[in-house]
């Protein structure tokens, strides 16, 4: 059960932005003893892997906060971000944390399973975070995307530090709060779009 927990955890952050997840997990295997990659994912925290994901991390949370650039970066990600969700999913199940003493002897030994799992859920994230951030954008112009971007990357930070690898029960709490946060930005979306098209309706009239 945990190590699902987990494996969501990490799909998610990855499906709000692809490499911080991947650098994360490099970096906890390379210089801390939070986390130890088996051999088939060890390759994340070699240095060509850190220097390459770090610079992509860095590239995709600037383009992130620019308006318009942003938009762009989601179509791009469509295809990155699941592929990043099945990595991490994969590779986190079968690592030794220090919430999980033993790796999933089921999704090591099916490797597949943790692959489309992760993949699954990073899209699932995906599609929710880029459906939310374009209509946001459409009624702000852009200016929100900024602060948008941000509480994105907070919250895949927590699910991948505090939510999958110290706390894997916290995964459903992060979760649970994204989810409210989406439909909070939708339904105020909505009304903001009502409110606009009764003033047309009221002025055409």
């Amino acid at each position: 059960m945990l190590e699902l927990l987990t494996g969501t955890g990490l799909a998610a952050a990855a499906g709000l932005g692809a490499f911080l997840p991947m650098l994360i997990l490099g970096l906890l295997d390379r210089f801390t003893d939070l986390m130890t990659l088996p051999a088939a994912w060890d390759w994340l925290s070699s240095d060509i892997a850190l220097v390459v994901i770090g610079g992509l991390t860095v590239l995709d949370l600037v383009a992130d906060k620019i308006p318009a650039i942003d938009t762009v970066n989601d179509i791009v990600q469509t295809v990155v971000r699941p592929a990043s969700g099945g990595i991490v999913f994969g590779a986190g199940t079968s690592a030794q944390t220090v919430s999980l003493d033993e790796p999933s002897q089921f999704f090591s030994a099916h490797l597949w399973v943790a692959i489309a799992l992760g993949a699954i859920i990073a899209l699932v994230t995906h599609l929710t975070k880029t459906s939310t951030r374009a209509a946001v954008n459409a009624m702000t112009v852009g200016a929100s995307a900024p602060l948008l971007s941000t509480g994105e990357d907070a919250m895949s930070f927590g699910l991948v530090a505090s939510g999958a690898v110290l706390a894997p029960v916290l995964v459903l709490v992060l979760l649970a709060g994204l989810f409210v946060m989406a439909v909070a930005v939708t339904r105020r979306l909505r009304g903001m779009l009502a409110r606009r098209n009764a003033r047309s309706a009221t002025g055409n009239g």
